[in-house]
């Protein structure tokens, strides 16, 4: 394996990369099914490791042809892949329990050696709330309280004082999630769409990543210098609530480096579907076909084109100029396919932007 060495020379602007990620969404198609999709997301985590990748990240969606229980999976491919990081983006809060959800991600990141790092959000989907259930206040208190749980849940906190003596503990004992992972909570992030939930996430203290969808972005404000704008809010309030440096922020971005003319035309036929269908482009065979795009959403763009371009589009893009880690958000496509885009991205353009590769054994 080659790596490029670094020979750009960064914009003040532009922060280093200290890790480099990707987000899969771990997807099957109708005519392979399920169980090869997970058995080609592990080997994706594997041959991302191998390439120096310092974080991996699943997709999660609920009821369709992509992962839906992140943490499972993780327990499997980090027996696989013994370096890279496993990041949910995002897991919704509204739909969980948090105590489950913190019993199983204690487990997981045991098993894993401390290398999960989940994010969470206080989003909703509407039309999931028929099957997970109605809640007596508005969905996304709903899951701002579920995440306030679960915060406490794995920070090792009492959750209850056994009152009356029964069969599963006796009178005084206090209850704590376990298995406990000590560390566990330095490593949750918020995902973030928006200025209130970059906020939102400094005051909790967890850290934070960037998605590839926006809202409530100001009249005229591009996708790169909203993004730019929740990323130092982010910071500026952390600064403020806890007067320390905040942890690194992650961004995820369609970067797909065409190094021959057959796969930049691919890219931008996939670059076109993206700007025309949005958040339904690029699904998987039998995925279900979204309604429409989210109300006020702004979809992030598809940095693709020659190495040499992908470059300069990415230095100049505001998001990825303020994020300490970028993660490739990788279309629907094949394992193979997607195995390109990684190996690329790590060889040709990754080194200029001031990542260095975590090899292994």
């Amino acid at each position: 394996m080659t790596i490029a060495m670094q020979s750009t020379t960064l914009p003040a602007s532009f922060r280093p990369k200290q890790r480099l990620g990707f987000n899969t969404r771990v997807s099957f198609n109708d005519d392979a099914g399920p169980a090869q999709g997970l058995r080609d997301g592990i080997e994706l985590f594997k041959q991302a490791e191998r390439l120096g990748y310092q974080s991996g990240w699943a997709y999660q969606r609920h009821f369709d042809h992509y992962l839906s229980s992140p943490l499972p999976f993780f327990a499997a491919a980090g027996q696989h892949a013994r370096h890279i990081t496993f990041g949910s983006a995002v897991i919704p809060m509204r739909y969980q329990d948090p105590i489950l959800l913190a019993e199983a991600a204690g487990t997981t990141d045991l098993l894993i050696d401390g290398r999960l790092e989940l994010a969470i959000s206080t989003g909703t989907n509407a039309s999931f709330d028929a099957v997970f259930g109605a809640v007596d206040t508005d969905a996304r208190t709903e899951a701002k309280r579920r995440q306030a749980r679960f915060l406490s849940a794995i920070a090792g906190d009492v959750l209850h004082r056994v009152v009356e003596q029964g069969p599963g503990a006796p009178q005084g004992a206090e209850l704590r999630v376990t298995p406990y992972s000590p560390t566990l909570r330095a490593r949750i992030r918020q995902g973030s769409a928006s200025i209130e939930s970059a906020v939102q996430a400094a005051e909790l203290g967890i850290g934070l990543i960037s998605g590839t969808v926006l809202h409530d972005q100001a009249e005229g404000e591009t996708f790169g210098q909203y993004q730019a704008r929740i990323i130092g809010t982010f910071r500026v309030t952390w600064h403020k609530r806890w007067a320390t440096e905040p942890p690194p922020v992650a961004v995820a971005a369609s970067i797909l480096v065409g190094t021959t003319a057959e796969l930049r035309e691919k890219y931008a036929a996939y670059d076109l579907e993206r700007r025309t269908k949005g958040i339904a482009a690029s699904r998987p065979i039998g995925a279900l076909a979204p309604a429409g795009q989210p109300a006020g959403a702004q979809i992030s763009p598809v940095f693709q084109g020659t190495p040499d371009q992908v470059i300069d589009a990415v230095l100049n893009d505001p998001g990825l100029a303020a994020a300490d880690e970028v993660v490739l958000f990788l279309p629907a496509f094949g394992l193979a396919e997607n195995l390109r885009l990684l190996t690329d991205l790590a060889e040709t353009v990754a080194p200029e932007l001031g990542w260095s590769p975590t090899l292994g054994p």
